[in-house]
């Protein structure tokens, strides 16, 4: 499994969604799943996952799966 499938995994698992509906256009509250809860619980899956230490900018700034992405590339997570 690839960086990319694994934060899907967390996306599926955190939201509670089908891994259909994780797309890099899924956004932040444009479903009722992914709302400030399910958003605490990505960020520390995702922290325990890839052993990194996200900055609280970085967390606002999580607003789609793309952005997520973006991001995780700064943590050379995701290239």
């Amino acid at each position: 499994m690839n960086n990319f499938d694994t934060l899907k995994a967390l996306f599926v698992k955190a939201l509670g969604i089908d891994e259909a509906l994780v797309t890099l256009d899924l956004a932040y509250a444009s479903i009722a799943q992914w709302d400030s809860i399910a958003h605490m619980v990505l960020v520390s899956d995702i922290e325990l996952q890839f052993d990194i230490m996200l900055d609280t900018d970085d967390i606002i700034d999580m607003s789609s799966v793309a952005k997520v992405i973006e991001i995780l590339a700064k943590y050379d997570v995701i290239c």
